[in-house]
C-alpha cells in the first residue's frame, strides 16, 4: 500500500512537538509522558487523518502537568474551531513589526579534478511575527513566473522549484496569480521553503595538495579562496582536511585564522572568523608518519567547508515588498535579511 502523501512530513511534525514537550526526546521520556503523549495523538489525529497541526495551540490546552489534563478536556479552546486554527484572536503589541529570514544552504560536491557532481540550493524563507489582531499578509518575489504573468523581464527573477508553504497559505491564491497570501501564526514559523537544481559556482573554492615524503613524513597544503562578490564577508569559515590515521607531531603555518589537529577525527580543522571575498589564503601542515601506510588519495574523505554570508543569496532572490493588512489600519514595520550559509559542501583533494 502506498504511503500517504502527507505521512513523511506529518511524523517530522510529531517529533517536533514531542521534542518541544520534552525538550529530550528519548525513549525514557516517552515512556515517562505516556500520558501526555497519548493526549497529543488524539488531538493531532481524527479517524486517521490530521487536525491540528500546530503546536503553539496545541500547548494552550495540552499542558505537561497531568493534574491539568482532565481540566483541560472540558473545554475546547477557540483556535481549534476558528476559520484560522493557528492564530489566536486578541493579540495585542505595542509594536508591530515582522522579521524575515531568506536562507539558502548551498549543497555542493566537487571531485578531484574540480568537476561540480552535485550543485543545489536549498531555501527558506522564516518568519517572526509581532502583529496585532487578525492582519493578512502578502509577500511579493521575484518569482520568474509570475513576472512572466505580469510581462516583466527574466534577468533578476527566480525559477522556484519543489515550493513547500506553511498551512496558513492561500494556496488557490498562489495557484492563480502567484500571490503569497496568509493570515500568519503569531511567533517564529517557516513560512515556506524551496529548491532549486542549478550550477553553482563554489562560493569557496579548496585547492589541497598532499605530498608524502619518504613514508616519514606528509604535508598537506590548503589554498582557499573566495570566489563571491568582494562587498560581502563569510562568517565563521570552517575548513576540516582529512588527515593519514597514524599521523602525530602537526606544525601548522597559516596567513590567517587558526589551524589545529583533532586526532580522534584524524582531521585538521582550519577556522577563519572573517574571509572577504575575492581574497585568497594559504595554510600549510606538516604531519610525521610513525608507520608505513599505502593510503591511495581516492580512499580518503573529501574535505568539508562550513561558512555564513550575511547580505547575500546565491539564487538571487529578492523580497519585493511585504503588505500588511490589518481592519484596525495600524502601520507594522517589516524588516528583512539574506543568509547564504553551507549545506552539505565537500571537495575532493588535488
Amino acid at each position: 500500500m502506498p504511503m500517504p502523501h502527507w505521512y513523511i512530513p506529518f511524523s517530522i511534525k510529531w517529533l517536533r512537538f514531542f521534542s518541544e514537550y520534552f525538550k529530550e526526546l528519548e525513549e525514557e521520556s516517552i515512556r515517562d509522558n505516556f500520558v501526555i503523549v497519548y493526549e497529543l495523538l488524539d488531538e493531532l489525529m481524527d479517524f486517521g487523518f490530521p487536525q491540528t497541526t500546530d503546536s503553539k495551540i496545541l500547548q494552550e490546552y495540552i499542558t505537561q502537568q497531568s493534574n491539568k489534563l482532565e481540566i483541560a478536556k472540558s473545554r475546547v479552546p477557540s483556535t481549534v474551531t476558528n476559520a484560522v486554527s493557528w492564530r489566536s484572536e486578541g493579540l495585542k503589541y505595542k509594536k508591530n513589526e515582522v522579521f524575515i529570514d531568506v536562507i539558502e544552504s548551498v549543497n555542493l560536491l566537487v571531485n578531484a579534478n574540480g568537476s561540480v557532481l552535485l550543485s543545489e540550493i536549498v531555501g527558506s524563507i522564516k518568519l517572526k511575527v509581532f502583529l496585532s489582531g487578525m492582519p493578512e499578509l502578502r509577500l511579493g518575489l521575484n518569482d520568474r513566473v509570475l513576472f512572466e504573468l505580469t510581462g516583466r523581464g527574466k534577468n533578476k527573477s527566480v525559477e522556484l522549484e519543489d515550493v513547500k508553504f506553511h498551512q496558513c497559505v492561500r494556496l488557490s491564491r498562489f495557484d492563480n496569480d502567484r500571490t503569497i497570501s496568509f493570515i500568519p501564526p503569531d511567533g517564529d514559523f517557516e513560512l515556506m521553503s524551496y529548491r532549486l537544481s542549478t550550477q553553482v559556482k563554489p562560493l569557496i573554492w579548496i585547492e589541497s595538495v598532499i605530498e608524502k615524503f619518504s613514508h616519514s613524513r606528509v604535508e598537506i597544503m590548503v589554498k582557499a579562496k573566495g570566489q563571491f562578490k568582494k562587498q560581502s564577508v563569510a562568517n565563521g569559515v570552517e575548513i576540516s582536511v582529512p588527515v593519514p590515521s597514524d599521523a602525530d607531531s602537526p606544525k601548522f603555518k597559516t596567513n590567517i585564522g587558526n589551524a589545529k589537529y583533532l586526532p580522534e577525527k584524524n582531521t585538521v580543522v582550519w577556522n577563519i572568523k572573517s574571509f572577504p571575498g575575492g581574497k585568497e589564503y594559504l595554510m600549510r601542515a606538516h604531519f610525521g608518519l610513525p608507520s608505513v601506510e599505502n593510503e591511495e588519495l581516492e580512499g580518503r574523505p573529501p574535505i568539508s567547508v562550513r561558512f555564513e554570508i550575511p547580505y547575500f543569496t546565491v539564487s538571487g532572490i529578492q523580497v519585493r515588498y511585504m503588505k500588511i493588512i490589518e481592519k484596525s489600519g495600524y502601520q507594522a514595520l517589516p524588516w528583512v535579511r539574506y543568509i547564504t550559509q553551507s549545506g552539505d559542501y565537500q571537495l575532493r583533494a588535488h
